[in-house]
């Protein structure tokens, strides 16, 4: 690991850290160091980066701002690249928006809605980057970024670089190609929106974002959803009805405010909230026989 942090310090691809603790870069603020960060200063450091992970032959994963994601006490095993700043390009022509995989999803929602393009009021209160909302296919209101997405620009273990098309994202439930076939970055997105009246879409876009205030927990570090809805039902109304609302293990707590929310109440380790993870599923099947699969992507030494 130590030739592999020379050489990636040597080729200036941008920040690279040793044992850098990953509650610094989840929004729950839980997780344990990983063996290398590395945060691409631009499109060609994460390039670079890539070729030398992959010569290397270690384990590599990307993040954004670390939403959605729980990273175990021990830490992740081999290379963790964040995009963000050089990763965040914003190119506007009529209702089509090119956008870079390190941009924040709730500045890009701003953003357009005030130039009068709709598309993307869903997004107004979610945390995370363009490229993490394409690989997960965010969503919320009735609405997801398959909606929008015209094709994704991906770069792959193997250094190519491929545009894809909405239908080749394989974009389903929370879900993409990217999580089921062909690992890869999504370093860009060109989304195609609608022109409309600019005040309703900023009015409809503020609404989502207060609503997203008033019931759901801002105010304790949390990772987002943490059970997928088994539609037709929701988990956040069966995990209330079973009365586990503030339901405590270690630091981490059910929400009190939306119950399919487990935040860190102080402290929290990833085995508290897997602990509480297993027994909510485990209430859940017998009170109701339904088996609650996780939304938050669970990473790191087991």
């Amino acid at each position: 690991m130590e030739k592999l942090r020379e050489e990636l310090l040597q080729a200036n691809v941008g920040t690279v850290k040793e044992n850098e603790r990953m509650a610094s870069h989840t929004t729950i603020k839980i997780g344990g160091p990983a063996d290398l960060f590395v945060e691409p200063k631009n499109i060609d450091g994460l390039k670079k980066t890539m070729e030398i992970v992959r010569k290397y032959d270690v384990p590599w994963r990307a993040i954004g701002r670390g939403s959605n994601l729980l990273v175990l006490d021990e830490g992740i095993e081999g290379v963790v690249i964040k995009l963000g700043e050089g990763l965040d390009d914003l190119y506007i022509h009529d209702t089509e928006v090119t956008v870079g995989g390190g941009y924040s999803l709730i500045k890009l929602a701003t953003v357009i809605s005030k130039q009068g393009l709709s598309g993307l009021e869903f997004a107004g209160g979610i945390p995370g980057t363009v490229g993490g909302a394409v690989y997960m296919n965010a969503g919320a209101h009735g609405s997801d970024m398959s909606r929008i997405v015209k094709k994704a620009q991906i770069l792959f273990e193997d250094g190519t670089i491929e545009w894809l098309t909405n239908e080749e994202m394989e974009f389903s439930y929370r879900t993409s190609v990217l999580q089921t076939k062909r690992k890869g970055i999504c370093i860009a997105a060109t989304l195609e929106m609608k022109k409309g009246n600019r005040d309703e879409i900023v009015a409809a876009m503020q609404k989502n974002k207060d609503y997203r205030r008033e019931t759901q927990p801002w105010n304790y570090p949390c990772a987002g959803s943490i059970f997928r809805n088994p539609l037709p039902q929701y988990a956040g109304q069966l995990i209330e009805q079973a009365g586990l609302k503030g339901y405590t293990i270690g630091g981490a707590k059910i929400s009190e405010q939306h119950a399919n929310f487990i935040v860190n109440a102080g402290g929290a380790t990833a085995k508290d909230v897997l602990e509480l993870i297993d027994y909510v599923k485990k209430t859940i099947h017998n009170l109701y026989g339904v088996s609650l699969q996780t939304e938050v992507e669970i990473v790191g030494r087991k």
